[in-house]
């Protein structure tokens, strides 16, 4: 964006300020209070004052200067061309680790793109690792104080960090951290662990420099790397195994006790791989700590699960007061492998509490990315028809809502919903990530 020609202006919502001053799609937003706007962070800064000066420039170049009055915090009612207000900064790291130097050729232009924009971490949840922050960036995060802010850590040792990045500042910019602290900033931080790399006495060293920022780090996820079958050229990074995972839990569970006796939060947490890796029991629910890095895969299950008990009880009493009528259906739903023991195991107690109800369950294997990759999130509308071809699919097929692109009914691979259901000659029905859809949808009541 030229800061020069301002902001373009996509919509103005009826009824809104915007649209009383006339403002309207295709005007620019120049300056508010005579500051020009950079991004969407200093945007809501200004307008949250009551009284406010702006200064629009009409498609005819002619400008206007409105005064407004307003109660605080009330919005203008305009959405930008770019919600962002500035152009999306990518990432120039290098790292062993990364997912989008591990994908296939041929994909759509946008699934390539590497994102490391704090911006996005405030308004979407990204995690960032710092190195494309400016001092001026650090600035601007401290005067709005704007929290939480989402750390992609690796390791705290500086000389491995630079390493593990590819970059050789990358060690310098975990100061950024201090500064980010000592203003009181809000953090969550993530490691994506490679196996003799960073884990072991790294990780434990990593862990114990990062206490040192509680309680404003409020949680840090330890998740194992990703590994897809398109790695020519790559880094050489292994596996975990199970007796590797078993190891990599008995330290995150030693410094959970250890924080948990001083701090009464358990900090450090273990993905749900890391479990079911390792053949061992999820943790009760009060070990999450409020479920503050589900986007990591960190008590998703769990959560789905005792979401999915809750509906059952309910539905249990209404089979008591005889509101469940249910007729003989036979439907599927597919799922990653890494969730499939558990989607399988609440599929068979809805059957066995709803009589003539038969679902079947079928874990995807992912020979898109490779077998390595287990989520659901990464499944592919192709590997899914190849699969269930010939399969008894019933009268609906249950699909994750998190196999396709946010918002649309699109896979990964370009394959949409429609083509899936000529494909398997079956209806698809979109089920959200809660255990309480997941009975709502087989009962058709999504």
């Amino acid at each position: 964006m030229n800061r020069q020609k301002g902001h373009l202006i996509k919509e103005v919502l009826p009824g809104s300020i915007a649209a009383e001053l006339d403002i309207a799609a295709g005007d620019r937003l120049l300056a508010i209070n005579n500051e020009i706007i950079e991004d969407i962070f200093d945007y809501q800064f200004y307008v949250e004052d009551t009284y406010i000066e702006i200064l629009i420039e009409k498609p005819d170049g002619e400008q206007w200067v409105l005064e407004v009055d307003k109660d605080e915090d009330e919005d203008l009612g305009i959405i930008f061309d770019n919600g962002l207000m500035d152009d999306y900064r990518s990432c120039h790291n290098k790292c062993i680790f990364c997912f989008i130097d591990q994908m296939p050729k041929g994909m759509r232009d946008t699934l390539y793109f590497k994102d490391d924009d704090s911006r996005l971490s405030f308004l979407q949840g990204n995690y960032v690792t710092l190195t494309n922050m400016s001092d001026h960036d650090l600035d601007r995060i401290i005067k709005y104080h704007l929290s939480p802010i989402n750390i992609s850590f690796q390791t705290m040792n500086p000389q491995l960090r630079c390493k593990m990045l590819n970059n050789r500042f990358a060690g310098e910019a975990l100061k950024k951290v201090d500064r980010l602290f000592d203003a009181g900033i809000t953090m969550n931080g993530q490691i994506v662990l490679c196996k003799g790399i960073n884990d072991g006495a790294e990780l434990e060293f990593s862990i114990r420099e990062m206490m040192k920022y509680l309680p404003n780090l409020e949680s840090v996820s330890v998740v194992p790397v990703g590994l897809s079958k398109y790695r020519d050229g790559l880094y050489p990074l292994m596996p975990f195994t199970r007796e590797d995972a078993k190891e990599v839990l008995a330290t995150i569970h030693h410094f959970q006790r250890l924080i948990y006796e001083k701090y009464g939060t358990h900090f450090i947490h273990a993905s749900d791989e890391w479990y079911i890796l390792a053949g061992e029991e999820l943790p009760p629910e009060e070990n999450y700590d409020g479920y503050l890095q589900l986007e990591n895969g960190v008590g998703m299950i769990r959560l789905l699960l005792s979401e999915f008990q809750d509906a059952m009880e309910k539905l249990r009493k209404e089979q008591e007061n005889d509101v469940i009528l249910m007729r003989e259906q036979e439907i599927s739903m597919v799922t990653g492998k890494l969730a499939f023991p558990y989607i399988r195991q609440m599929a068979e107690e809805m059957m066995r509490t709803l009589h003539g109800l038969t679902i079947h369950v079928y874990g995807i294997r992912n020979d898109f990315f490779g077998e390595m990759i287990t989520v659901s999130g990464l499944l592919t509308g192709q590997d899914i028809i190849k699969q269930l071809k010939g399969q008894p699919l019933g009268e609906r097929l249950l699909l994750p809502q998190n196999v396709l692109r946010s918002g649309e009914d699109v896979f990964l691979d370009d394959v949409t919903v429609p083509e899936l259901e000529k494909a398997l000659q079956v209806r698809a029905d979109i089920v959200k990530s809660s255990g309480y859809d997941f009975v709502d949808s087989v009962l058709l009541r999504a």
